[in-house]
């Protein structure tokens, strides 16, 4: 039997790779891990796991830039721990972003 421990890794195809980065290391606290550039591979830490980014016009083996017809992800989740809804909201309005309206979902560790 497979057991899945963990979200190992997510790569998100980009067009602005340097926005992306700056967010994702800037406002949401990853750190770059490791740039393979003959790949065109960005790869930050977030946690224990890895985000990866690469650039849309990248012919990475295996994927394929996005397009107007076909989405490959709709979203994904990062667990914040601990998670304190005035100052996450506080700190992304810092950088000028709307968190919108708080709302409960269900995710790997149920209703949250």
């Amino acid at each position: 039997m497979i057991r899945i421990r963990e979200l190992d890794h997510i790569v998100l195809r980009v067009r602005e790779p340097r926005t992306m980065i700056d967010f994702y290391c800037d406002v949401l606290g990853c750190r770059l891990e490791k740039r393979q550039e003959t790949l065109g591979l960005i790869q930050l830490r977030a946690g224990s796991s890895l985000l990866d980014l690469v650039p849309i016009q990248s012919e990475l083996v295996g994927t394929s830039a996005p397009t107007n017809t076909g989405i490959s992800l709709d979203h994904f989740c990062f667990r914040i721990d601990p998670f304190d809804a005035g100052q996450i909201t506080d700190h992304l309005s810092r950088y000028g972003i709307d968190a919108g309206e708080l709302s409960s979902r269900y995710g790997a560790e149920g209703m949250g």
